[in-house]
């Protein structure tokens, strides 16, 4: 008897989850995607590079699928023609940011603008930030800074190629080199000066950065299995408050010294701006030193990387395709001319310049991940999206869209010739700094930095690979982040070539 009602409780239970699963997705039909495991859903297929996970996996089940990423129902947009719909759309809806561990705790509850939740705070964020921060204005008022960071760097380059002779080669990291400028240059913007390595902590101004931009991109169970986030199984999480103990000094020292000197400096940095507003009162919304400190936070790590590694990027390529820096040298020849160096104002003039960075940046996206959430329930396509589902867009897989770009594997700067094709968020196979209301508020800036590096780099110096490696020999490798950058070091050989 008791077995028989066992059976039947269990029959019974069995047939109420059946049915209320059936229940949840009656007419709501959910993309395409592969059987996942229990608990897990689909997290045992992302390995270390997701983006090249996900678009082998879109290749077999399609550009708009669905994944289960612990707990949490994930949708992975790959086509321009789906991320059109998601960014554009249906931006209105896809626009907020996922829990994010990290962010949590490196930038005081989520309030940096990069991760904040969509809603007013953000609207207001973005306006203040665009407004005081990345203004045409205000990045024209940093030129001469920019002027002086890179040629201090084409000068410490040149110092290694005088010295280079047939006995004795040494050859220039360049990674490194346009790490440190892009450092020196997003200090001088956001603080007001340039900092040393051991100003920060021992470990190093740089390396403190990228660790943080390294842990803000490692999977945590805690962003995808909630309730375990307080148990900290990976260690991230005592990481992360370690991390943001000395990034808050750090920004609370440096924020105290601009209370105290405010009327002996004659420029207003960033952390002068900020102050303002938030003494003024003038934001219009909750505004303390936490939103200052959390927008330093962003406006610091996302110029520091994202530029040094699309940088990076471009120069490895034309590494590996000798006849097209050739071409491009050949226009700076006819722009600029041999007898002075590259100016801001030549920039506008460097045509193919602009198709060869469109096309080192259509193979190498910074951010090939572009994180966003679903703020209430929606069909797309046919397809149901759930309130809180996670969206994941690869802009690695729609630049690489063969009905979009022929050859699509294949470095080809010429494919830009008389297309209208635009990096600024209006075409959507091609992203680099995202669309739509998440996009990039600094978008210019960074373009800016970008073209200015890599024409002065080509102007200035012949490059050849050490140890008489050949271009084809480059090792390609990639280090996923929240900023993809490469594997290893790019190590090259200078000869400077300017006539001066």
């Amino acid at each position: 008897m008791a077995l028989i009602m066992w059976t039947t409780l269990i029959v019974a239970i069995a047939m109420y989850i059946f049915h209320k699963l059936l229940n949840i997705n009656h007419n709501k039909k959910l993309p395409p995607g592969p059987w996942g495991l229990p608990i897990l859903g689909h997290l045992h297929l992302i390995g270390k590079n997701p983006h090249q996970d996900f678009y082998k996996l879109a290749k077999r089940y399609g550009p708009f699928m669905h994944i289960q990423l612990g707990l949490v129902p994930t949708i992975v947009v790959s086509s321009p023609n789906t991320i059109e719909k998601v960014l554009k759309t249906y931006d209105h809806v896809f626009a907020s940011r996922p829990h994010h561990e990290a962010s949590q705790h490196v930038c005081y509850g989520q309030r940096n603008l990069i991760f904040s939740k969509y809603g007013p705070y953000w609207r207001n964020m973005r306006k203040l930030t665009t407004m005081n921060l990345v203004s045409s204005q205000k990045i024209n008022s940093y030129q001469p800074s920019r002027k002086e960071e890179v040629s201090l760097m084409v000068k410490s380059i040149k110092h290694v190629a005088d010295h280079n002779d047939q006995q004795h080669v040494v050859a220039v990291d360049l990674s490194a080199k346009v790490s440190s400028l892009n450092a020196n240059l997003s200090c001088l913007m956001v603080f007001g000066k340039k900092f040393m390595d051991d100003d920060l902590d021992k470990r190093g101004f740089k390396s403190l950065v990228q660790e943080v931009v390294h842990l803000a991109a490692t999977p945590n169970l805690g962003d995808f299995f909630p309730y375990l986030g307080v148990l900290d199984l990976q260690g991230i999480t005592s990481r992360l408050k370690t991390l943001s103990k000395v990034f808050d000094e750090f920004l609370e020292k440096i924020i105290d010294e601009h209370v105290e000197s405010k009327e002996q400096r004659e420029t207003k940095d960033f952390v002068d701006t900020m102050m303002d507003i938030m003494q003024s009162g003038e934001a219009g919304f909750e505004f303390d030193r936490r939103h200052v400190k959390a927008v330093l936070l962003d406006m610091l790590m996302a110029s520091m990387d994202t530029s040094a590694t699309s940088v990076e990027w471009i120069l490895t390529e034309l590494l590996r395709h000798p006849h097209v820096m050739k071409k491009l040298q050949k226009e700076l020849e006819q722009v600029v001319g041999l007898d002075r160096m590259v100016d801001e104002s030549d920039l506008e003039n460097l045509n193919y310049l602009d198709m060869v960075i469109k096309e080192a940046l259509r193979l190498h996206s910074a951010a090939p991940l572009l994180i966003h959430e679903s703020i209430e329930d929606c069909v797309v396509d046919g397809f149901f999206v759930q309130k809180g589902s996670r969206i994941v867009v690869n802009v690695y897989a729609a630049q690489r869209d063969p009905n979009a770009w022929p050859e699509p594997d294949k470095f080809l700067p010429e494919r830009f010739v008389e297309s209208s094709v635009d990096l600024r968020g209006h075409d959507f196979q091609l992203l680099p700094f995202g669309s739509g209301r998440r996009s990039c508020p600094g978008m210019q800036l960074g373009i800016i930095i970008v073209r200015l590096v890599v024409a002065q780099l080509v102007h200035c110096f012949d490059w050849e690979l050490p140890n008489g490696m050949q271009p084809s020999e480059l090792d390609m490798s990639e280090q996923f982040g929240v900023v993809t950058c490469r594997a290893k070091h790019l190590m090259a050989i200078p000869t400077y070539r300017l006539q001066l």
